[in-house]
C-alpha cells in the first residue's frame, strides 16, 4: 500500500448510506460505539472479548451474480469483521456476508467457530471476483485472495459453483457502482 493509491471507487459513508443507516442513527451509534472503546479499555490486559453467538442484525445490502440475486449482511466494523459468520447453524441459499475493509489488501480468512462449510470470493473495488476459496468448518486454514482487495462475500459452500460463477465473473451491487 502505498500513499498515492487512488481513493477507494466506493467510500464506507456510501455503504453505510446506501444500507439506510441515517445520519443521527450513525452519529448515535459512533457515540455509542466511543463508549465501548473506552469501557474496552477499562478491562484488564488478558481479558478477551469474545462474541457469544451469532450476529444476525448486521445491515443488509442487495448483491447480483448475473441472474442470482444475493442477500448480504454486511460486516463494515472490525468487530464486526471478526465475528463473521461464527457461530451460525444454518443460512438460507441466497444468503451471505460481505465483509468490507478500508483499502485492497490481501485478505485470509479462517474458520474458526463457524460452522457451515463456506466459500469466499475475493472482490475487486468493481465487483470482478479475483478468486475464490472454499472453506472447512472449524479450522485454522488459512484462505487468502491472490491480489489485494477490499470485498470478501462469504457464501454457503457450493453456491457459486452451481450457479456457475467463476473468478474474473463481475457482481453487481451498491458497493461495486462507480460514482
Amino acid at each position: 500500500m502505498t500513499a498515492s493509491r487512488a481513493l477507494p471507487a466506493f467510500p464506507l459513508a456510501a455503504l453505510r448510506a446506501a444500507t439506510g443507516v441515517p445520519s443521527r442513527a450513525r452519529r448515535a451509534v459512533g457515540a455509542w460505539c466511543a463508549g465501548l472503546l473506552v469501557g474496552a479499555l477499562a478491562v484488564p490486559a488478558g481479558v478477551a472479548q469474545a462474541q457469544e453467538g451469532p450476529q444476525m442484525n448486521l445491515r443488509r445490502v442487495e448483491l447480483t451474480a448475473g441472474m442470482h440475486r444475493i442477500d448480504a449482511q454486511v460486516a463494515l466494523t472490525p468487530q464486526e469483521r471478526q465475528t463473521g459468520l461464527m457461530y451460525r447453524k444454518e443460512m438460507p441459499a441466497h444468503e451471505g456476508m460481505l465483509f468490507v475493509f478500508e483499502q485492497p489488501s490481501q485478505q485470509c480468512f479462517w474458520m474458526k467457530n463457524t460452522l457451515l462449510p463456506l466459500t469466499a470470493a475475493f472482490i475487486a473495488d468493481d465487483g470482478t471476483i479475483v478468486n475464490l476459496e472454499d472453506m472447512k468448518p472449524q479450522t485454522l486454514d488459512s484462505h487468502c485472495s491472490a491480489k489485494p482487495v477490499r470485498y470478501v462475500l462469504e457464501m454457503n459452500q457450493g453456491w457459486f459453483a452451481k450457479k456457475g460463477i467463476k473468478a474474473g465473473a463481475k457482481l453487481g451491487g451498491t458497493p461495486f457502482a462507480r460514482q
